[in-house]
Order: C-alpha cells, then sequence, then structure tokens
C-alpha cells in the first residue's frame, strides 16, 4: 500500500532538475544489497524492472495520527505489498503489475534473518520471504515465481506517505459509489475528493470497501497511484526546483534502494517521465487461480493461474504493453459509473407525445453502451413531465449507474420487476450523458490504463 511512495520516487526522478539536486537528494537513501550472491538468475529483458516493497512503518507514527486514521497494532518486520514495475526500453510506458501479498510461493534455501538457522526450499505466502530472509530472499522469490529479471530494488514504509502527499498539495480521487471501511475509518461519499495524506493512507490501505478485501484494494491502490502520477506531471513539480526537492526529500526519508539506484538512473528515469501522462502507465494484477488455496501449516494462500501469469510476464520480458490497443474514439466527458454500461439492460418507452422520442433514447442509450432492446415502446396514454427510471430493488447500483446517463431521472423501486430497467422519456428529457464502467478492466489480464481510473 505504500509503495505508492516508491513509484513517487521515480515520477519525480529529477526530471529536468539537474544532476546537482539528484545528487544531494540521493545521499537521503538507505542501501541495501537485495542482489549479493545471487546466482541462475533469468535472462535480462528489454526495458528496465523495479521491484516495490511496502512495509510495516507505524512506528514512526505520531500518537494523534494513529488514533486519527486508525493506525493501531505493532509494527511487523514483513511486507504487505508488492509491485512489479517494467519500465519500457523506449521510456514511453511504465507497467505496474500488483503481486498478492498471500500468494502461494515457494521461497529457496537460506539463511533465516531472525534465528540464523538455514532453512531448505519450503512453501509459504509470498509477504513471508521477507521475514525469513529480507530483501535478497524476497528478489530471489519473486525472480523464481515470474522469470523476470530485477533490475533495482526499493523499499518503502508508510511514515512519510501523509507528509509526501500533503506536500504534493493532495490527490484528487473519484468515486461511482460510497466507499466506508469501519476498520480505518474511510467514509467517502460517491463523486470527486481531494485527498490529504490521512484520507489517502485511508485509501489505500482500507480492504473492508466491498468483498475484494485484498484484490479489491490493490485496485484502490492502482487507482490512487495513477492519480499521483496525474498530480505530479500535471502541476509542475517536476520543473520547480524548490518543490521538487520538498517533495522528493520528503519521499526520499522513506526509501530502501539497491546501491545501483544512484544519480545517473534518477536522471535517467526523471528524463523519461517528464514526458508521461496517465495514459503512460498501465496497471494489472497476476491471473489467479484459487483465491483461497489451502495449504497445510500455512493457511488459505492465493494461487496463480500459471498458464495466464507466464503469459503476463513474458509480456513483461519481450517489453510488450499488457493493455490491448484502444480505439481512437472515447468520450473524455463520460462520467464514471459502477457498473458497466454494456451489463445494464434496457426498455425504452415514450411518455410524451412526441413522435420518436422513444427511438432517440433508446439509440443514444445505446451508443453510450447500454444493453438495450432496441424496440422502444409507448407509455401509457398523456404527458409524463420527469423522465422516470423504474427498477427492481435488487439491481440497484445498476439503476444508479443508468440515472448517471439519464441526469435528473426520477428513480423508482418496484419489487419482482427483474433485471431490466425501464426508462419511460419524459417532456423534460435533453440528452444522454456519456458514462464508462469504474472498473475498466481490459484485455486477458485485467490491464486498465491510467487515464481510465483517474477524475475526468
Amino acid at each position: 500500500m505504500r509503495v505508492v511512495t516508491g513509484l513517487s520516487v521515480l515520477v519525480l526522478g529529477a526530471g529536468g532538475i539537474g544532476h546537482a539536486v539528484v545528487t544531494g537528494l540521493e545521499t537521503g537513501i538507505d542501501r541495501v544489497d537485495p542482489f549479493k550472491d545471487m546466482k541462475n538468475r533469468p535472462r535480462a529483458g528489454h526495458g528496465m524492472n523495479l521491484l516495490l516493497v511496502g512495509t510495516d512503518g507505524r512506528d514512526r507514527i505520531t500518537p494523534e495520527e494513529k488514533e486519527k486514521y486508525r493506525l493501531g497494532g505493532a509494527p511487523c518486520n514483513c511486507t504487505d505489498t508488492l509491485m512489479l514495475v517494467h519500465l519500457s526500453a523506449d521510456k514511453e510506458r511504465a507497467s505496474v503489475v500488483s503481486l498478492p501479498r498471500d500468494s502461494y510461493a515457494e521461497v529457496p534455501e537460506h539463511k533465516d534473518l531472525t534465528t540464523g538457522r538455514t532453512h531448505s526450499a519450503h512453501p509459504v505466502k509470498l509477504n513471508a520471504a521477507y521475514a525469513e530472509g529480507g530483501p535478497g530472499l524476497t528478489v530471489r522469490t519473486v525472480e523464481h515465481m515470474t522469470g523476470v529479471k530485477i533490475d533495482h530494488y526499493l523499499e518503502v514504509d508508510f511514515t512519510s506517505f501523509m507528509r509526501t502527499v500533503d506536500t504534493l498539495g493532495g490527490v484528487e480521487i473519484c468515486t461511482a459509489q460510497p466507499l466506508k471501511d469501519s476498520y480505518t475509518g474511510l467514509d467517502l461519499a460517491a463523486g470527486s475528493h481531494e485527498l490529504n495524506g490521512g484520507q489517502a493512507l485511508q485509501f489505500v490501505r482500507s480492504r473492508h470497501v466491498d468483498g475484494a478485501s485484498d484484490l479489491g484494494r490493490m485496485q484502490r491502490q492502482q487507482k490512487f497511484l495513477a492519480s499521483l502520477i496525474k498530480q505530479v506531471t500535471s502541476s509542475g513539480v517536476l520543473l520547480n526546483p524548490v518543490r521538487f526537492r520538498d517533495v522528493a526529500s520528503t519521499m526520499l526519508g522513506s526509501v530502501r534502494a539497491d546501491k545501483g539506484f544512484g544519480t545517473e538512473q534518477m536522471l535517467e528515469l526523471g528524463r523519461a517521465m517528464r514526458g508521461f501522462t496517465p495514459a503512460s502507465s498501465e496497471f494489472a494484477s497476476v491471473p489467479l487461480q484459487d483465491v483461497a488455496h489451502p495449504v497445510k501449516g500455512i493457511g488459505s494462500t492465493v494461487k496463480w493461474d500459471e498458464r495466464k501469469a507466464e503469459k503476463l510476464f513474458r509480456a513483461l520480458r519481450d517489453d510488450e504493453p499488457l493493455a490491448p490497443r484502444r480505439p481512437a474514439a472515447q468520450h473524455p466527458e463520460a462520467v464514471p459509473v459502477a457498473v458497466a454500461p454494456q451489463r445494464i439492460r434496457v426498455q425504452v418507452y415514450n411518455g410524451t407525445s412526441k413522435e420518436g422520442l422513444g427511438r432517440r433514447v433508446d439509440d443514444a442509450l445505446h451508443a453510450t453502451g447500454f444493453d438495450t432492446t432496441r424496440t422502444p415502446l409507448n407509455g401509457e396514454p398523456g404527458e409524463r413531465g420527469r423522465t422516470l427510471i423504474s427498477y427492481d430493488p435488487r439491481w440497484d447500483r445498476s439503476a444508479k449507474s443508468l440515472a448517471e446517463a439519464l441526469s435528473g431521472a426520477e428513480l423508482r423501486a418496484v419489487t419482482g420487476q427483474g433485471a431490466t430497467m425501464r426508462v419511460t422519456v419524459g417532456t423534460d428529457f435533453g440528452k444522454v450523458r456519456p458514462v464508462r464502467a469504474e472498473d475498466t478492466a481490459q484485455g486477458e489480464f485485467g490491464t486498465v490504463t491510467g487515464d481510465q481510473v483517474t477524475c475526468r
């Protein structure tokens, strides 16, 4: 979850600021050697691969912040977020793949950092590799699982996360439905929100917003990361030496990196990021076969779909994009909704005496993606003033998504109506607003690009 801060270091990696500034900032990075004595590593591919690891750093957060943002509990020597980041060889694309922390993994033989004992290879949850063998064992395990050679290692705790977001002036998040988690205190209404550091931390930590638990949280982390990239690349931070130093020094106070990640690498990444837009980043998660795979002595683990996962990591090695090519025609003003319009069946009725209005509304809803019947009917005799959407309460999220396309329409619950929405067009009808699904996963890897999940 706090690995967002680590990737921010890449985004802010000296875009045009200059060698002297970056050299000064580099001295704030703690160094680690995760590649020591590593043998039989995967072959190098094209582009650059970074492993971003988020660790627990709540021991350095003030008591007031712990209480306000519900950060109780003891810190642990473990990882709860791992992301594999690939920067393409042409420096025009960043691919971010989330690795579930509970993934079933097999760690190679190693010496336990806590006990000093040598362990033979054995199965664990992926996040346990750090506790047993630190960064070195984490890198070895990820390379073994993915076949991707790691070029650089970045480790971040969330101690400076809130201060980093506040230094940036906040980050805008849009949600099509309310988000509430009693465990973290997250409480956001549907719509657009400017999150400060504490709220941002609640957003990326929440696991109890829906039934998706850690997998849903990974999607929210990716969405926040895309919004952060948009904020940094559009706010002028990269071209303002004073703001750059303030933000970067805050971030680097909580970063550990390999010895090879120095001034030249930061300058190279900074030059690449200067031309980035949200569409330059793409986000995916490892394809899964079983989200509750029991393992004796370990518990419930997340098991990868080996065939699809191998295809995904082969694409990274071969420097290929993960997101499918999108058609050129897009609706930049499209409103984000909770349910994809393609999943919503609609029957249109003309509730007015205006001939052809039902057909016009059916065509407009169909054009923005709704599954209309394509056979509009006439409503009850007489003129209806306000457009009406009647729906079965079991499909209330679909009804609310449809209402976004028909701004100002009345919503009426009708028990037993079934899955099909009924739209009775009134004389107040103006136009159909284009909408887009908030969960815009595309392609076989469920990949989204940054511009699909940020506010428009």
